[in-house]
């Protein structure tokens, strides 16, 4: 039986979360400088210089370090997580692409949020999306798209998180946008049998550029109207939780019905 609470539609949200997002980013763009003390600053003498002028070389070069090491393990771009931020550890890149995202989609359930009757959860964190209003290092946004834009990422799918047109995001239209601008995007009735791995969008209103909901694919039954899925922020079992989803023609969404309009399939990084 699901939780209820007063918020607005996830379709509704959708579009809103966005643009939250999207004014985070800007803000923290131009943010002026903390303040400065009101004292005529001293100047460092010869050797103080001369330190301060090693130690930046230093702090550039680590940075350097952390930025290379942080693109070419993650493949995402936006600020490094620490293990911390991590929902699980990661799991051995074994089989296929579609097989990975399947086991580490598989790996969350039963997850859910914290507190338990808000949005506030680990995978929108993880890409520093949402409001900082949860009293943890959890932000709050509904994230089914964070989500499977996570478990992408940590199976080794090319993903970009960023709030441009064409990349992947909060919003769940994001990944009608990817699929179109990659060239793996499938709509219902274009005869694609879904793939483990794939990621089911429903709901999707093109004119607009929102969706109600996405979900990660983990099967396909031949005959059957809708795929196997996790799904993110479900609704199904309890308040936003990982929860499984079978045959799932119909969003796991709070709201209005949101049926399934198609697949964007996952490309490898690098």
């Amino acid at each position: 039986m699901s939780t209820w609470r007063d918020v607005q539609p996830r379709y509704d949200r959708d579009s809103a979360n966005l643009e939250k997002n999207r004014q985070r980013v800007r803000a923290r763009s131009i943010s002026p400088p903390g303040p400065v003390g009101s004292g005529q600053p001293s100047l460092p003498g010869p050797h103080g210089a001369h330190a301060l002028v090693i130690l930046g070389l230093v702090l550039a070069l680590v940075a350097s370090v952390e930025v290379i090491v942080h693109l070419t393990s993650d493949g995402r771009s936006g600020p490094a997580a620490s293990a911390a931020d991590d929902p699980a550890p990661k799991i051995p890149h074994t089989g296929s692409l579609g097989q990975r995202i399947a086991a580490i989609a598989e790996s969350q359930l039963g997850y859910s949020t914290d507190p338990s009757d808000t949005y506030c959860n680990e995978y929108s964190a993880y890409f520093d999306a949402g409001a900082a209003d949860c009293g943890n290092s959890n932000l709050d946004e509904e994230w089914c798209a964070d989500f499977a834009a996570w478990v992408w990422l940590k199976s080794g799918a090319l993903v970009t998180y960023q709030f441009v047109n064409g990349d992947i995001n909060s919003s769940a239209a994001s990944f009608y946008e990817w699929g179109v601008r990659h060239g793996t995007w499938h709509p219902v009735g274009s005869g694609y049998v879904p793939r483990p791995g794939d990621v089911a969008v429903y709901g999707l209103d093109m004119g607009t550029l929102v969706a109600s909901h996405v979900a990660v694919v983990t099967g396909y039954r031949h005959g059957e109207h809708g795929p196997d899925v996790v799904n993110g922020d479900g609704d199904k079992t309890g308040f936003s939780r990982v929860e499984i989803g079978m045959n799932q023609y119909e969003a796991d969404a709070p709201g209005s019905p949101a049926y399934l309009s198609g697949y964007t399939s996952p490309t490898p990084a690098g």
